[in-house]
């Protein structure tokens, strides 16, 4: 008996509804998997679809046209001779189910409906899809006419099974299922199974990857085995980014790792294992006796053999993979690569002519702009490397050429020609902007090479206001000049708004003003963080409108970071203004003992925010829970080798490889806050937080038009259905919460007086 054996698993950037794109990705991924000796070829979650369907599985059509492009792969000469595990929903008996369908030489061996569903966050699966709930246990799938007519088969298994090949046995988890308690794939290895397949469409969040990996070694440090993991990559249609970074493991060494961002649509990832060393390290004796009380898998044979045969290559020639050190970026790479990469997915898909952005000179337009430039970067490089792959180069500059409106022999010569043609940016000063904010923005849009425009709104600002005059017989003013709090925020946002108009105008014209041959808008991106979402710091259909917004899911923070990150990496100097300056609005006339000051605005520091968004949404905690969790961790003195947590926060990570790949390195700076102590009093606690609920809660109606956000944080507020909760509520100050906060801080303030 062989025991060497070459496995294949892939990572597709599949886009939602794209049926013969995606069957042309998926036959490519088997291709290569053959060419490079495997024998087993596993791929994403619901490839067949793309993941980002949504209420599209809930329509007939699309279980019709998966059978049909399954029809074609199993028909296709290049995917014989290779067992091929592929994604699809697929109906049983009228219920809706997310499978494996495990085919090999026009033979269905198994369709495998996945038992765990993901249905929290942003995932709905039972939505669309119902759990397998029957456990080791299959019954008969009646195949429709399309693939029948190929495999000769007119039932075949449906349900929980191992397949057992001549020389080993193999079965299938879906994502979720591996990230639950009890996995499947710890039963099945008690049941002799010797290679596990996972195949995913899981998401992008910063900092999560290193949670992934860890769970990736572990299935297999335990259990013992070789483990497969596909994932998606890319953005197929939605708030989502899939990030790829494929695996095999064995034993809970990595052999080989894909990418985690790339361009590639289609990455395939192999090695070669030794199945011989996972019978080996399953010798302990309590395994045996935890092996012998499992309850019986059904077997499905396959009449094939996995591992070379012995007139194949000698392992002296061939030899197992040796293991690698697993990459992860560094948070303020992730930030560079992730947007960047969704921004050219989303720009392809609907072949717009380019970007614009009101480029104020602040940091949150600054960083969209600057992670468009990445953009620029990634497609230059992908270009002009040795290393792109070749099917990867030629869809990069034919995708290139067709979005800059290049003819069939243009290249590229720097990043900055990309962004001259793709990228649009725009001042919009008033009376109110200072030279310090103009000057940035137009310095910055001269390093990236973005086509830049200076203008002032002030004449129409004035026109707006002066109709208004007329109309009531009433001037509004300034608070500087003795106006109302009403006043002052109305002539805030009358600039804010008007900007909004003028960007859509510039965005539709430009294109035209500049001869672009193939016509068409420009997409409009929005430049709002998370913590200012999460807030309600931004004028309703202001400039925060847009069609997009890449760093809508991202903290000022980690967007600090990020800016600090790429004025080396990205050779930009003038960045370093941008982290000095401070973050403001510029919506009211600066004075000599006044400039406005988003912070003071808001009455809550960036970095407190963070802290309220994560205790919220993640750890779960209202009003009460909040103050109770604040009071042990602010309540304490601030230790006195400690940094003061703004400083912290901005600190700029390593992007060593070790770190990188260390805890250390993806900590959440903003968890740094919430132990150092602060030395607050509880009323000080209690004013916090009552004022960041009810900020949260007023302006609640505003995350319902908020743009489409790139999701990249788990305190995300966005409304469409990461952060399902009202927008209309009460009063804080007058809440049972409240009441109940204020009676603890009087009680806590009489004992101290005692």
């Amino acid at each position: 008996m062989g025991r060497l054996m070459t496995l294949a698993t892939c990572s597709l950037n599949q886009w939602a509804m794209d049926f013969t794109g995606n069957k042309a990705r998926i036959i490519e991924s088997i291709k290569r998997a053959k060419a490079a000796g495997a024998t087993l070829r596993v791929g994403p979650e619901l490839e067949i679809t793309g993941y980002g369907c949504l209420d599209h599985f809930l329509e007939g059509d699309i279980f019709l046209h998966c059978w049909e492009m399954l029809a074609q792969i199993i028909e296709d000469p290049l995917c014989q001779d290779i067992i091929c595990d592929v994604g699809m929903p697929v109906r049983h008996r009228n219920v809706r189910y997310n499978c494996r369908v495990i085919f090999y030489n026009k033979k269905i061996l198994l369709i495998r409906p996945k038992q765990f569903l993901a249905n929290d966050g942003n995932y709905r699966e039972m939505r669309y899809f119902t759990p397998w709930s029957k456990e080791r246990y299959t019954e008969d799938y009646y195949l429709e006419e399309t693939v029948r007519d190929i495999t000769g088969q007119r039932v075949v298994p449906f349900g929980d099974a191992i397949i057992s090949t001549l020389d080993t046995a193999f079965a299938a988890e879906t994502c979720e299922e591996l990230f639950t308690s009890n996995a499947p794939h710890i039963h099945q290895g008690l049941n002799g199974c010797e290679i596990f397949t996972n195949s995913s469409g899981s998401h992008f969040e910063i900092r999560k990857i290193m949670t992934r990996l860890t769970l990736m070694t572990e299935a297999t440090r335990l259990s013992k085995g070789i483990y497969l993991y596909a994932n998606q990559k890319g953005c197929d249609g939605d708030r989502l980014y899939y990030d790829g970074c494929s695996m095999i493991i064995v034993n809970g060494k990595c052999v080989a790792q894909g990418s985690q961002f790339s361009l590639d649509d289609v990455e395939v990832v192999t090695a070669t294992v030794d199945i011989e060393e996972v019978r080996s390290a399953r010798f302990a004796p309590s395994r045996g006796l935890q092996a012998q009380t499992q309850p019986p898998y059904p077997r499905i044979e396959a009449d094939v053999a996995l591992s070379e045969p012995e007139s194949g290559p000698s392992p002296i020639d061939l030899g197992p993979s040796e293991p690698v050190s697993i990459k992860a970026h560094s948070p303020p790479e992730e930030i560079a690569l992730c947007p960047a990469l969704w921004l050219w997915d989303y720009l392809r898909r609907v072949n717009a002519a380019g970007f614009f952005i009101p480029l104020s000179g602040g940091i949150d337009s600054c960083a969209t702009s600057v992670i468009v430039f990445s953009m620029c970067r990634l497609v230059h490089a992908a270009i002009h490397s040795d290393t792109t792959h070749p099917d990867t180069k030629a869809q990069v500059i034919a995708d290139c050429r067709r979005l800059c409106a290049k003819d069939e022999k243009w290249l590229p010569s720097s990043p900055q020609e990309i962004s001259g043609c793709l990228f649009h940016t725009c001042f919009m000063g008033t009376v109110n902007s200072s030279a310090d904010t103009r000057s940035r923005a137009k310095r910055l849009a001269k390093d990236i090479g973005a086509y830049h425009t200076d203008l002032n709104i002030d004449t129409v600002v004035n026109a707006l206001t002066t109709l208004f005059s007329t109309i009531t017989s009433f001037t509004p003013r300034f608070k500087v000049h003795g106006g109302t709090p009403a006043e002052n925020l109305a002539l805030q946002n009358i600039q804010a708004r008007l900007r909004m108009v003028v960007a859509y105008l510039w965005a539709q014209l430009l294109p035209t003003v500049r001869q672009r041959p193939n016509g068409g808008s420009l997409l409009v991106l929005g430049s709002a963080n998370v913590d200012e979402q999460l807030r309600g710091y931004l004028t309703k259909y202001d400039c925060s409108s847009a069609d997009i917004n890449p760093i809508g899911g991202i903290s000022k923070t980690d967007l600090k970071a990020f800016i600090a990150y790429a004025a080396k990496a990205f050779d930009l100097p003038v960045l370093e203004e941008f982290l000095s300056a401070t973050p403001t609005a510029e919506l009211e006339p600066i004075t000599e003992t006044y400039v406005q000051s988003d912070e003071a605005d808001m009455g809550m520091t960036y970095a407190e925010l963070s802290v309220f968004g994560r205790l919220r949404k993640v750890s779960k905690l209202g009003p009460w829970g909040m103050y109770e969790r604040l009071l042990y961790s602010w309540g304490k003195p601030v230790p006195e080798d400690s940094t003061e947590p703004d400083a912290a926060a901005g600190s700029q990570p390593s992007t060593s490889r070790e770190q990188q790949t260390s805890a250390a390195a993806h900590e959440t700076p903003e968890s740094a806050h919430l132990i150092q102590g602060r030395g607050l009093s509880p009323r000080e606690i209690r004013d916090k937080v009552l004022r960041f609920f009810n900020f949260f809660q007023i302006n609640r109606h505003k995350a319902t038009i908020l743009p489409p956000g790139l999701h990249v944080t788990e305190y995300s507020p966005e409304d469409n259905r990461y952060d399902l909760r009202p927008f209309l509520y009460p009063s804080i100050w007058q809440s049972w919460q409240a009441s109940k906060i204020d009676k603890h801080v009087e009680e806590m303030e009489a004992k101290k007086k005692v």
